[in-house]
């Protein structure tokens, strides 16, 4: 048996109410590195998420955050981030979200990622478009990067590695009208599908962080890639390139 869009877009809801509900307490805070976080909402989210799905879809393989890889028996692979956003929510900044993706004999074909605090669900099934909240979305009309909106991250390993972006986020913030750093890949991809970003970047990332993402930008028709150019943006080694067309090479230039 195979997800529907409707059943990722419910596990999403329900695993964004657990984070909800958690919002406002105080959390229990461990590092899985020097500023790499993980909260009891993180496990809690992934462990209903796992539980659904190892129940109502058995035998998939799942990639997901906490958890790692968990082998299956078919061709299904889900791509599963329970909270994007953690270092958000352990401070109690309300940008966060969960995110799922799923994909059947390596082609990704449904994505959801929802916002708990906005109640704002992003959805896409591929070659059926990209929604928010049941009303279609697309990417900004942008042609100019002098004009553009970008967002990016930072990895999590910035304080001792060559390839930190900060030269190429000083670089854009410099030709474009600011480039926003909001913590949370997932929805930074989902922004730009719904034209409020007109491109995001990020290097060395994981796939759980824009699987859903990625594929909803791309519904929503933002050119998405990896910052090389490869279409394969979920490959390793993992970055993400998504723009509305109009500004891609430019992007993709300054990116060198």
């Amino acid at each position: 048996m195979k997800p529907t869009l409707s059943d990722l877009e419910r596990l999403a809801r329900q695993a964004g109410s657990i984070l909800r509900d958690g919002y406002n307490k105080e959390h229990t805070i461990h590092y899985k590195g020097t500023i790499d976080l993980v909260t009891e909402a993180d496990h809690a989210s992934e462990a209903f998420l796992l539980g659904e799905i190892k129940s109502a879809f058995p035998g998939g393989h799942i990639l997901a955050e906490e958890s790692g890889n968990i082998q299956g028996s078919n061709e299904d692979l889900w791509y599963i981030d329970p909270l994007d956003g953690t270092v958000n929510y352990a401070h109690h900044i309300p940008i966060f979200c969960v995110s799922i993706g799923f994909a059947s004999n390596e082609r990704l074909t449904l994505g959801v990622v929802y916002d708990p605090m906005r109640d704002e669900l992003f959805s896409a099934e591929k070659g059926k478009g990209a929604f928010l909240n049941g009303k279609r979305i697309n990417v900004s009309n942008t042609t100019e990067l002098q004009k553009s909106l970008l967002v990016t991250g930072f990895p999590y390993d910035t304080w001792d590695t060559d390839l930190d972006n900060f030269k190429y986020f000083e670089r854009l913030a410099k030709k474009t009208q600011g480039v926003r750093r909001l913590g949370s890949a997932a929805l930074d991809a989902c922004y730009v599908g719904a034209g409020r970003f007109d491109g995001f970047w990020e290097f060395k990332l994981k796939a759980w962080d824009v699987a859903a993402g990625g594929l909803i930008a791309s519904e929503a028709g933002a050119k998405v890639t990896a910052i090389d150019g490869r279409d394969d943006f979920l490959a390793p080694p993992m970055s993400i390139l998504a723009t509305t067309p109009g500004i891609y090479d430019a992007v993709k230039e300054q990116l060198k």
